[in-house]
């Protein structure tokens, strides 16, 4: 009988209270105490807790057996054996208490196998049963073991009881699986694993920069890119369509930072010159990714990976490189797959030609079959046509060459690396005065041969800089290819200077710096018989083609041109070859040109002994200052040279060198730009001769302003003022961030004004050491003056100079300190404000409204040129002032005249320049000034405006402002008889008549500002 019919004839309202009676009631939570919970503590009739006894067990038993039999229809056993029945069933029943499981276990069991735990444990010598008392017996245990668990699962702690196991076996479950986990670890830990060691070694692997081709004794050839790396530019050419009534150029020239090249396109194609730092951008951008984790980067040298033959695949992408490093099965593949990579393909040119479309074979079968990764490839401008990889989605850049800036940024940080800062400014100055090194140093190969070269002579570049170019040139065309470990070049050296020198020589003959191909190839045409090195690699144009390549100092700025990479190595080169073939005439017949200057320097340089007396001769018996000057550059290049030239050459240049007044200086300044590199340094000069060179570099700042600013600042803490206000005013020819940087932030500012007449001046000032003395010219806000000083409390004197933005005066409240004022406004209104400030010095060129300046009560000093309010001078200055200084002029007295002057008894000096003539009555309020000393009157006054003047006895110090010559100053000295100083100030060059005025007064001293 299954459990459900048994279930029709056994009422549940029998089974339930026995299963309750069965076992002890459960209190809250998960019953978790220091030991499990099991169904001998649960059951109500094992050991101490017995509340029912196998007496009454045995009767409910009886009970549910005999009410079986009394259901209605056919009894289920027969009657016969209702006591072995119902005693099987008690003996089933108490088996529960021996029973070593929990509720919770019971459950996970299920009714038939808790039945069947129950029959094993119950069933004993109570004889042999009949089958259907079986079957009753069975069904019966079944029924009674559903509801059991039915009672377990609606106890209170059940629930608890069933997440505490559950947790527990989730809790093994997880350890047991991580540990499976460990001992077979997926694909993708073992790929973070390796790229948590591959990255670190990466970015140290290329965080080195290496100068081939430099052997010098104390130089380094590694430091780190990190300190040395320079941010350079490139440019690239983008097309896009013109819209209709648009005149601008399909075309324009793109310039960006050329380690951004890859944030706007994934495809980059990066043309260089020969150490124009391509290689050093791909260790940077290697490094770069490395350190932020957000690419794979994969370094990939062709000259490296094409000695092996085959080119790699990603799986062998570190092998071929050389990485120690071994990379789990399939790493770089999924790498690649799921777009993280970044691939540097570095020297496309430095790969036989035969070679390239192998490379771009392998390249596009790798961007193929994955896309989504970053491509860099990188080659010398002329390896492959310009279109040789547009179809496939590559953005063409090219570097361009290192500005000033950038040079002095890499003098730096390469003096910094080699722990060398003492010959840092030295060399900073060489390179921005000699103009030839100058040029030379335009990428990071040329400026580290520079640094090199300069810190190997202890901070002095060679005597003769022959033996920086030939330094360079070896470097260039023979042992930087070798030293990078490639194949041998095609040409040797000497092969290719012979050949490089006779296209330098015509382009400097034609005046040019660049010639046709065609033209190029006839002259190495012409050349391959006497060059037998170069005959045999193949015709003029083959040859062409390697040196173009190869040599590092051609290249092709345009279709079918060729021209050399520096205009200096095109003059040292060209020299060389000059003198080789005697043209020494050809030469000095030049020296009046100015393009030819390098080139009389290095044929200097090259030429022998007497070969240089002759060309010096020939520029001394120009008897020109440019010449002179040439000859004493040439100097430097002449290892052995007649002592009688060279001592004829410095005694004619020693005359112009260093200038003694500025009228020297204008003289030397014409003879251009050469002059800087020959100015001394302010060691033993007079005063007179150190402002003579601060003026004459500061003239030659238009053409050079590197090299002016490189003289000037040698002479920053000079302490003559004439010298040091040279300086100041010589701001307006340089960057204005640069020269406060490295000028006037080191003068001595005692009686100096720094003066701002640009934004960026204003800027720069801003950021500067605060200055007491500011001026500021042209047009800005109140909020910009205030903004210039980078400290206004340290501001003690004011000047705003044709400003007409500037409309109320109350914001220089923000200068506390300031105690000097001028004011140039035209629109400046309610100088009433200015009375918060303790003003002791003001002086007003225009204001639109005069009408608050009686309320200035703390000046001492006053200077008014615009027309007073009112009637009498009382009705306009400050009648509380103790005034010693008063300077009235143009129209201040128009309404006025010098009516109430004497008011200001403590007057010590009076100015008058009025535009109409003086009055009695003026003079009368002169004369009763008790303690005036000086007097100053301007020229415009004579002779009919300086009127009835009356004799003015206490007058010590005259001066006479913007004399012309011509007037007629005899009036004066009968009526001023104590004067003992006369300074003449003139309105034009023209010289003052000193003498006939010394007559007018001989007890005075008479001189001309």
């Amino acid at each position: 009988m299954e459990p459900a019919v048994l279930g029709g004839k056994l009422a549940s309202s029998l089974v339930a209270p026995l299963v309750r009676k069965l076992f002890v009631t459960g209190g809250p939570g998960a019953g978790l105490v220091d030991r499990p919970v099991r169904l001998t503590h649960l059951v109500a009739f094992r050991g101490e807790r017995r509340t029912l006894g196998e007496k009454e067990v045995r009767r409910l038993a009886g009970r549910l057996v005999g009410d079986s039999l009394d259901s209605p229809g056919e009894p289920p056993f027969p009657r016969d054996e209702e006591t072995a029945v119902a005693d099987a069933l008690t003996a089933r029943l108490l088996a529960l208490g021996d029973l070593d499981m929990d509720d919770v276990q019971a459950v996970r069991l299920g009714h038939r196998e808790l039945a069947k735990r129950l029959q094993y444990r119950g069933d004993g010598a109570f004889g042999v049963l009949s089958a259907d008392a079986c079957y009753f017996l069975d069904s019966a245990t079944e029924w009674a073991c559903l509801h059991i668990l039915e009672f377990f699962t609606r106890r209170s702690t059940f629930v608890a009881r069933t997440l505490v196991e559950q947790t527990r076996g989730q809790a093994e479950l997880i350890a047991k699986v991580d540990e499976l986990i460990t001992r077979t670890p997926r694909p993708d830990s073992r790929d973070t694993a390796f790229e948590r060691r591959y990255l670190p070694y990466a970015a140290e692997q290329h965080n080195r920069i290496t100068i081939y081709g430099i052997d010098l004794r104390d130089s380094p050839d590694r430091w780190p890119l990190e300190v040395a790396y320079l941010s350079l530019e490139a440019t690239a050419i983008e097309e896009r369509a013109v819209l209709p009534g648009e005149h601008t150029e399909p075309e324009r020239t793109v310039r960006l930072s050329a380690e951004d090249a890859l944030l706007t396109c994934d495809r980059v194609l990066l043309r260089g010159d020969a150490g124009s730092g391509k290689t050093t951008l791909v260790q940077w951008l290697a490094v770069t990714a490395a350190r932020d984790g957000d690419r794979v980067p994969y370094v990939l040298p062709l000259r490296t990976l094409i000695r092996a033959g085959a080119l790699p695949s990603p799986a062998a992408f570190l092998t071929a490189v050389g990485c120690p490093l071994t990379p789990p099965e399939g790493w770089a593949e999924r790498v690649l797959t799921a777009g993280r990579g970044l691939v540097l393909v570095d020297g496309l040119d430095e790969i036989p030609a035969a070679e390239r479309h192998r490379t771009r074979d392998w390249l596009l079968a790798l961007i193929r079959a994955f896309p989504g990764n970053r491509w860099l490839l990188t080659s010398r401008p002329t390896a492959v046509r310009p279109d040789w990889l547009a179809a496939e989605g590559f953005r063409e850049l090219a570097l361009t060459p290192m500005r000033g800036a950038d040079v002095t940024t890499f003098v730096r940080r390469w003096h910094a690396a080699a722990d060398a800062p003492e010959y840092e400014t030295q060399l900073l100055d060489a390179l921005r005065t000699k103009r030839d090194l100058a040029r030379l140093a335009t990428n990071p190969l040329m400026c580290g041969l520079i640094c090199a070269l300069h810190r190997e002579r202890r901070g002095y570049l060679p005597t003769g800089r022959k033996e920086l170019y030939d330094a360079a040139l070896t470097m260039l065309l023979a042992r930087r290819d070798r030293e990078r470990g490639m194949a041998a070049v095609e040409l040797s050296e000497e092969a290719q200077l012979e050949l490089l020198q006779r296209l330098a020589y015509a382009l400097v003959l034609s005046g040019r710096t660049e010639m046709e191909v065609e033209s190029a190839e006839g002259i190495v045409e012409r050349a391959l018989p006497s060059v037998a090195s170069a005959a045999g690699q193949g015709d003029a144009s083959t040859v062409l083609r390697a040196l173009v390549l190869r040599s590092g100092l051609l290249r092709r700025p345009a279709e079918g041109v060729l021209d050399f990479v520096h205009r200096t190595f095109q003059d040292y080169l060209g020299a060389r070859y000059a003198v080789e073939e005697g043209h020494l005439d050809v030469i000095a017949g030049h020296a009046d040109d100015t393009q030819w200057e390098d080139v009389i320097r290095m044929a200097v340089a090259h030429a022998r002994p007497g070969e240089r007396a002759v060309l010096l001769r020939r520029l001394l018996a120009e008897n020109t200052p440019r010449l002179t000057l040439l000859a004493l550059a040439c100097l430097e290049h002449a290892t052995a040279l007649d002592p009688a030239v060279r001592a004829e050459v410095e005694a004619r240049a020693g005359a112009l060198i260093p200038p003694g007044s500025k009228e020297d200086a204008r003289a030397l300044a014409e003879a251009g730009p050469l002059v800087l590199e020959l100015l001394p340094g302010p060691e033993g000069l007079t005063d007179a001769e150190a402002h003579g060179v601060t003026v004459t570099a500061s003239l030659l700042a238009e053409h050079e302003p590197g090299g002016a600013l490189a003289v000037l600042r040698r002479f920053r803490e000079h302490l003559s003022l004439d010298v040091r206000r040279q300086l100041a005013g010589t701001w307006d020819r340089f960057d204005a961030r640069e020269y406060a940087a490295e000028v006037l932030d080191h003068l001595d500012q005692t009686d100096l004004f720094v003066v701002c007449r640009t934004p960026a001046q204003r800027e720069a000032a801003a950021s500067m050491a605060p200055w007491a003395r500011l001026t500021l010219r042209g047009a800005c806000r109140m909020a910009d003056v205030i903004a210039s000083a980078p400290d206004p409390g340290a501001v003690t004197s004011l000047q705003l100079v044709d400003n007409p933005q500037v409309t109320e005066l109350g914001g220089l409240a923000a200068f506390p300190a300031l105690r000097v004022l001028l004011v140039n406004c035209p629109s400046a209104r309610k100088l009433e404000q200015l009375a918060r400030l303790s003003l002791t010095d003001l002086v007003i060129g225009r204001a639109a409204d005069l009408a608050g300046l009686s309320e200035l009560t703390s000046l001492v000093h006053l200077s008014v040129a615009d027309r007073l309010p009112g009637v009498r001078l009382t009705d306009a200055l400050p009648a509380g002032a103790l005034l010693q200084y008063l300077h009235l002029g143009a129209d201040a007295t128009l309404g006025t005249g010098l009516r109430g002057l004497a008011h200001w008894g403590t007057l010590r000096t009076l100015y008058l320049s009025p535009t109409t003539p003086l009055t009695a009555e003026d003079w009368a309020e002169v004369q009763r000034l008790p303690q005036l000393r000086g007097l100053l009157l301007h020229g415009s006054l004579f002779p009919d405006g300086i009127g009835p003047l009356p004799p003015l006895p206490g007058i010590l110090e005259l001066s006479l402002i913007g004399c012309k010559g011509d007037e007629d100053l005899s009036v004066l000295a009968p009526r001023l008889p104590d004067v003992r100083t006369v300074v003449l100030d003139s309105a034009s060059d023209a010289p003052l008549d000193t003498e006939r005025i010394a007559a007018l007064f001989p007890d005075a001293e008479v001189t001309v500002d």
